[in-house]
């Protein structure tokens, strides 16, 4: 249950606006989804609100193309009081200008980071997040060697990944927990502790 305000609403709105006026050039949502980003982009990235408390200080939006889900959790926890810095990473040029535009309009603390995640050496961070990545395995190998060692990592797995945890559990120590997403029946939501890979 993700409560907002009238404030944060109007936020939202505004991000809505921006989304339908730069989606065709950019290709930023699906057409199919373009009339349902409210629950599809909105409501999906905010089901995860509750996982980030007051003792984060910075979390990483890993690939996060539209901003979804690091820039929908910026809005809301600005509008908690939470005071924590969102670092967006994203490769493509484009989308990260939209992704600037999107900060600036909305006064949300992000550091919009231009890069590909296979070319940064180290990010420090408590807190890592992707959504609509990359296959589960394929996110693993990528991120362990690159965020900190206590850090949280939460994962969107959509229908076709969900079944991809035991492939993974074989290559990986790891204490996760999950719950179905809220938005789709199929998808979950993977909270990940602790990520070792086994010899």
């Amino acid at each position: 249950n993700v409560q907002v305000s009238r404030e944060t609403i109007c936020s939202l709105k505004k991000y809505e606006e921006l989304l339908i006026k730069h989606n065709n050039g950019l290709n930023l949502v699906g057409k199919s989804t373009i009339n349902e980003i409210w629950i599809r982009h909105f409501l999906d990235s905010a089901q995860v609100i509750d996982l980030i408390d007051k003792n984060i200080n910075s979390c990483i939006d890993i690939g996060s193309g539209a901003g979804f889900p690091g820039l929908v959790l910026a809005l809301l926890l600005k509008h908690k009081k939470f005071k924590v810095n969102f670092k967006i990473l994203e490769k493509s040029p484009k989308k990260c200008n939209f992704l600037k535009l999107v900060s600036s309009k909305l006064g949300l603390n992000t550091e919009i980071i231009c890069q590909d995640i296979k070319n940064i050496e180290k990010m420090n961070c408590d807190f890592a997040i992707a959504r609509a990545f990359k296959p589960l395995p394929e996110i693993f190998k990528i991120i362990h060697s690159k965020i900190n060692f206590n850090a949280k990592l939460v994962l969107f797995l959509g229908a076709k990944q969900s079944g991809l945890l035991d492939e993974a559990s074989k290559n990986w120590n790891m204490e996760y927990k999950q719950r179905k997403s809220i938005t789709s029946g199929d998808s979950l939501i993977i909270e990940v502790n602790k990520l070792e890979k086994l010899d």
